[in-house]
């Protein structure tokens, strides 16, 4: 028996209310850009609306002119999505609550998760948006996911509950080290001074 091996998030399509409070909020408060839209394939009497959240790939939505916004919060209950997450740099961070407050947009406030800084608040159909952004970067050819992977196996070692910016370090120490030679053999740390 084999693996569905996965490459990557493809799309994610939510079902909306009518077509120009999607785009209101996707492109007018997100900045995520109206690629196309078509029929819902499924439901002609359905639209389907595209939009890039910055790295290429697309949230969808499916939206009717008969459906209005209702900002209720979407049911959590087992098997529901809780909130959907999307990534924004440290400058775009720091400015957030200050945005989001001259919307008019209520949100939780800055939270520290120890590798990110999140803020979350509601979109106009109830769920849950959070705007993250890391606080590293990642060592040349690897990624957040690799980076936290070896943060995780720090933190466990030293018997952290959650991993912070010194289990981030060291694996970005270690990542760096693992993925570009060096001539040295004794490549641990010195004191020249």
């Amino acid at each position: 028996m084999n693996k569905l091996q996965v490459q990557g998030l493809h799309h994610i399509t939510l079902m909306g209310a009518d077509r120009q409070t999607s785009i209101d909020f996707w492109e007018g408060v997100l900045g995520m850009p109206f690629l196309f839209e078509q029929p819902n394939i499924d439901d002609p009497d359905q639209g389907h609306l595209y939009f890039d959240p910055g790295d290429g790939r697309l949230i969808t939505i499916f939206t009717s002119e008969d459906r209005k916004p209702d900002p209720t919060r979407t049911p959590t209950d087992v098997g529901c999505v809780h909130h959907i997450a999307f990534a924004v740099s440290q400058s775009m961070y720091s400015q957030l609550a200050s945005r989001l407050d001259a919307r008019g947009i209520k949100h939780s406030g800055e939270k520290d998760r120890g590798f990110m800084n999140s803020i979350y608040f509601k979109d106009p159909l109830g769920h849950l948006i959070e705007l993250a952004s890391y606080r590293f970067v990642p060592p040349q050819g690897f990624t957040h996911a690799e980076v936290l992977h070896e943060a995780h196996l720090i933190r466990v070692r030293d018997g952290d509950d959650t991993i912070g910016d010194p289990h981030l370090a060291e694996a970005i120490e270690v990542l760096s080290e693992r993925g570009t030679r060096s001539l040295s053999a004794d490549r641990s740390a010195k004191n020249p001074y």
